[in-house]
C-alpha cells in the first residue's frame, strides 16, 4: 500500500514537472518574441541611419507600404516630404518600380512650381532612386540642382546679350566702311560717315571694357592689393572723365559735403563706379541743369557718396531691376546716349566687393539720387565742425518725401 502511495506522488509531482517545464518554455518564448528586434520590413537595417545623416544630398527612406521611415531636414524642408509619405508623385512613382525591378533609376525633377507660375520659380533636382535590402525598402537621392540652373540661365541670357550689344557697332561699323568706300569721291560725306564710324568704335570699346571690368569684379574672389583711398581725388577724376559730356549739354557737375574721407579699396574701380553714376546722370538729364557729387560721414563707421540730377526720374515698376546686366528703362533713348547698359551693374558689384551698399531714390520728372555707402578706413567719432558741414550738405539734397519710391540694394562685405 506505501509502495502504492510513493509511486503514485512520484508520477502526480513527474506531472507537475512536465507542466512547470512546459509552462516556463512557453512564456520564455513569448518574452523574446516581445523583445526581439523589429522586423527589417518594418526598420532600418543595422548602420543604415548612420550612413544617411552623413550623406550631403536630401536622403528618404521608404518601406513597403510607400510610408517614409527616414527624411533628412532638407528634404522636409524642400518639400519632398510631408508627414510620413513622399508628396511628390512622380517620386513616389519611382520608388514603386524600384521596388518591384530592383532597378536603380534616375531623372531630374522641379519642386514648388504650378502651371500658372514661373517655372523658373520652383526648385530643381537631380533624384536618385534604389532599392534597399530585400525587405521592400527604397532610398530616394536628390541633390539641389537650383543654383547651377540659374547660374546657367544667368550665362545663357549673358551670352546672348553680349552677342546681340556687339551686334550693333560691329554691324554698324560694316555698314558704315562699305559706304566710306562708295563715298570716296565725296569728302563731306567721308568725313560725315567717319565720324559715325569714331562714335561706334567708341562705343564697342566701351561695351568691351565695361564687360572686361564685370567679369573682374563680380567674382567671389576678394580684391588684391586694397589700399587707402581718398574719395577727394576719386571724386575729382571722376569728374574729369564726364565733363566733356556734360559741357556737350551744358550740365553744371557740381562737388560739395565733407572733405578729407578715406575708404580702403580700389581707387580705378572706385573712380569707375563714381564715373558710371555721373554719365547716367548727364544722360539722363535735359540740358542747362546741374549734377551734385556729393559725400559725408553718415555714421562713425560708414560714409556716403550721394550723385544727384534733375533728370526724368526712374518709374517705380523698373527701380528693383535697374542694377541688372543690360536692362535699359528706355531702350531707345539708351542706344541714342551710348550706354551699354552695364554700368549700375558694376557700380552695384564694386560696392559690394568694397563691403558696401548702393540704395536709389526715385521720382518721375523730379531726378534720381544714387549713394553709395562704404566703410570708413580707421573709422572715429566725427568733429562737431565736421558732423555740422555733413548735415548741411545732406539738407541740400532732395529727400523722398512719404510715399516716394525708394529701393536698398544691401550687400555683405566681403570676408
Amino acid at each position: 500500500m506505501e509502495v502504492e502511495i510513493v509511486a503514485g506522488l512520484t508520477g502526480l509531482a513527474g506531472l507537475a514537472i512536465g507542466l512547470a517545464t512546459g509552462l516556463a518554455v512557453r512564456v520564455s518564448e513569448r518574452a523574446q518574441q516581445a523583445t526581439a528586434p523589429a522586423a527589417p520590413q518594418s526598420g532600418l537595417p543595422p548602420g543604415v541611419a548612420s550612413v544617411l545623416s552623413v550623406l550631403r544630398s536630401s536622403a528618404v527612406v521608404v518601406d513597403g507600404e510607400d510610408r517614409v521611415l527616414r527624411a533628412s531636414s532638407a528634404a522636409r524642408a524642400f518639400g519632398l516630404v510631408s508627414g510620413d509619405r513622399l508628396v511628390i508623385d512622380e517620386l513616389l512613382a519611382m520608388a514603386r518600380l524600384a521596388r518591384r525591378d530592383g532597378e536603380i533609376r534616375e531623372t531630374e525633377v522641379q519642386v514648388g512650381s504650378s502651371k500658372g507660375r514661373n517655372r523658373a520659380e520652383g526648385r530643381w533636382f537631380a533624384v536618385r532612386v534604389a532599392p534597399l535590402g530585400s525587405h521592400g525598402l527604397v532610398l530616394v537621392l536628390a541633390e539641389d540642382l537650383t543654383e547651377m540652373r540659374r547660374v546657367e540661365a544667368i550665362r545663357r541670357d549673358f551670352v546672348a546679350n553680349v552677342s546681340h550689344e556687339l551686334k550693333t557697332p560691329v554691324g554698324a561699323l560694316s555698314l558704315l566702311a562699305e559706304t566710306v568706300e562708295n563715298a570716296a569721291d565725296d569728302p563731306e560725306a567721308v568725313r560725315r560717315f567717319a565720324g559715325r564710324m569714331q562714335h561706334e568704335s567708341v562705343r564697342l570699346t566701351n561695351l568691351v571694357q565695361d564687360l572686361m571690368t564685370l567679369s573682374r569684379i563680380q567674382g567671389d574672389e576678394p580684391l588684391p592689393e586694397l589700399h587707402a583711398v581718398a574719395l577727394d581725388e576719386v571724386i575729382i577724376e571722376a569728374l574729369d572723365r564726364c565733363q566733356i559730356k556734360a559741357n556737350a549739354k551744358n550740365i553744371d557737375l557740381t562737388t560739395g559735403g565733407q572733405d578729407g574721407l578715406k575708404v580702403r579699396g580700389d581707387e580705378e574701380l572706385l573712380v569707375t563706379a563714381i564715373r558710371n553714376l555721373i554719365d547716367n546722370a548727364v544722360a539722363y538729364s535735359p540740358e542747362n541743369t546741374r549734377v551734385v557729387v556729393a559725400t559725408r560721414q553718415c555714421d562713425d563707421l560708414h560714409v556716403e557718396i550721394n550723385v544727384t540730377d534733375q533728370g526724368i526720374g526712374i518709374p517705380d515698376v523698373d527701380l528693383e531691376r535697374i542694377f541688372e546686366r543690360f536692362y535699359r528703362v528706355d531702350p531707345a533713348r539708351s542706344r541714342q546716349t551710348g550706354g551699354t547698359g552695364l554700368g549700375l551693374a558694376i557700380v552695384k558689384h564694386v560696392t559690394t566687393k568694397h563691403g558696401g551698399e548702393v540704395t536709389v531714390w526715385s521720382k518721375e520728372g523730379s531726378g534720381s539720387t544714387f549713394t553709395i555707402r562704404l566703410p570708413l578706413l580707421n573709422a572715429s567719432p566725427r568733429p562737431p565742425a565736421a558732423t555740422e558741414r555733413a548735415n548741411e550738405a545732406a539738407a541740400d539734397q532732395p529727400r523722398p518725401p512719404d510715399g516716394d519710391a525708394s529701393i536698398v540694394y544691401p550687400t555683405p562685405p566681403t570676408p
